[in-house]
């Protein structure tokens, strides 16, 4: 709790020239306020949908997951965090689940797919309230969730390369043939939209519209690149995709029925229950401890570093999400670190990205129901490709602190088991044992008493004042 001090002068200044309107906003205003321009944040929206749209199809045509079920309480979860987390914070598919539903013969049924959702829940929601994930966050070292993430945004990042130059049967989780270069899932298409973002998202960077520089060429540079940055390019690319959907298969129109479908719970067997934790619970546990909760909490620390999250309650409410969606057939999800990367990258700054999004899933779920799958099924995939890539390298980009080659060795391994593995936890553990194992090498040796010895660690100044001649 911090102690409160008398206001200095400079504080007592500023607060002179603050208006009094603003010292005086009611709670609401405060917390709700929103910064950003809007059509930032709609971009910053869809930044995570590269991710999202391709498993959720893929789940709805090869498992019967109810579309109109998971977009209406995935709508739900997204308003909520978007208003109690105040970042854009995302809700991701459980990809480790969603993975072996499609990949099991027989495919995973929706009841064993819930109670997988829900045992992962359950297991978080533990972790959470009992205070033992934020231990674990704060025990464990900084390179290894480097590891972890840039592993994470590879793995984003080659499967968004696929995505652009070869056409996806998700169906059978495989790639088919190489994109052709003309057609409205072309590869002209896709690098079109690649060039369109690069030209006006830049690498990222955020640009103060409130900085000030005495320079004239700067500023003129300074002014140009805010006014690119201010175009919602991510959702104008993503609304471009929305409409070749339509003129790729004219169709649809006469698919569409309106309307959501019934909501009501599942029937789940105790069958459902032992294939659901021990196929598809048990591989995804590390994975959203990993990602969904040390990863997540990392990266907000790093992008808003005011807007810190606690570990104890992201997990708590990943717990909570799929305690309540899983009985109903909703999509178990999560809260990834890529989605947030990519929603960050397209200019997402505060909660209302994601509350927008919400909205957004919301009216869809409720208007189109299930035959939003009809037009699903035709959104070009080098686009999603496109938006995924964003996504993967902006997260990947995470990593770009490690200050010693210490740190980045143990983060190099610890990515490179978690990519050629095609598992985090398996590298988690790989990294946290070298890390030890190097630190164990620091160890310096002291037998000064008979029977008696000590160990302390050679601190890195103590390493290199020793070196020094």
């Amino acid at each position: 709790m911090e102690q409160q001090s008398p206001p200095s002068s400079s504080s007592t200044t500023t607060s002179s020239t603050t208006p009094l309107l603003l010292q005086h906003h009611p709670w609401w205003r405060r917390h709700f306020h929103m910064n950003n321009s809007l059509s930032s944040e709609l971009s910053g929206a869809v930044g995570d949908l590269g991710t999202f749209i391709p498993i959720v199809l893929t789940l709805t045509l090869v498992s019967h997951l109810d579309l109109s079920t998971t977009l209406i309480f995935t709508a739900l979860y997204n308003i909520t965090t978007g208003l109690l987390f105040h970042i854009p914070m995302p809700v991701q598919p459980m990809k480790s689940i969603a993975a072996v539903a499609v990949s099991e013969t027989p495919h995973l049924t929706t009841s064993q797919i819930a109670t997988a959702g829900a045992s992962t829940a359950a297991v978080l929601f533990l972790l959470g309230a009992t205070g033992l994930m934020s231990t674990l966050y704060r025990l464990l070292p900084l390179p290894v969730v480097r590891g972890i993430q840039l592993s994470q945004g590879l793995s984003f990042a080659f499967s968004a390369i696929k995505y652009i130059r070869y056409n996806q049967d998700f169906v059978a989780s495989k790639a088919t043939t190489p994109r052709a270069w003309l057609g409205l899932d072309g590869l002209v298409v896709a690098l079109s939209s690649l060039l369109f973002l690069v030209i006006f998202t830049g690498s990222g960077d955020h640009y103060d519209r409130n900085e000030i520089d005495d320079d004239q060429p700067r500023r003129r540079n300074s002014k140009r690149l805010r006014i690119l940055g201010s175009i919602p390019a991510a959702l104008i690319v993503f609304l471009l995709g929305l409409v070749l959907c339509f003129i790729r298969d004219p169709s649809i129109f006469g698919d569409i029925k309106f309307g959501p479908s019934k909501i009501g719970f599942l029937s789940i067997t105790w069958n459902d229950w032992k294939v659901g934790f021990l196929k598809g619970a048990v591989p995804q546990i590390p994975l959203s401890v990993l990602n969904s909760v040390i990863a997540v909490c990392k990266l907000s620390g790093d992008l808003f570093p005011d807007r810190e999250l606690s570990a104890a309650k992201v997990s708590v409410s990943v717990g909570v999400m799929n305690l309540v969606g899983c009985w109903f057939g909703a999509m178990p999800v999560c809260h990834g670190a890529g989605g947030l990367a990519g929603q960050y990258r397209f200019g997402a700054r505060s909660g209302w990205s994601v509350v927008y999004l919400g909205i957004g899933k919301l009216v869809i779920g409720l208007v189109f129901g299930n035959s939003f799958v009809r037009i699903l099924n035709q959104f070009p995939i080098g686009i999603l490709g496109v938006l995924l890539l964003f996504a993967g390298i902006e997260l990947a980009m995470a990593s770009r602190d490690m200050n010693s080659k210490e740190e980045s060795f143990v983060m190099l391994v610890c990515a490179a088991v978690s990519l050629t593995g095609s598992s985090a936890a398996l590298g988690f553990v790989c990294g946290i044992l070298l890390f030890l194992l190097l630190k164990l090498r620091k160890m310096e040796y002291s037998g000064s008493a008979p029977g008696f010895s000590k160990f302390k660690f050679e601190s890195t100044v103590d390493a290199e004042t020793s070196s020094i001649p």
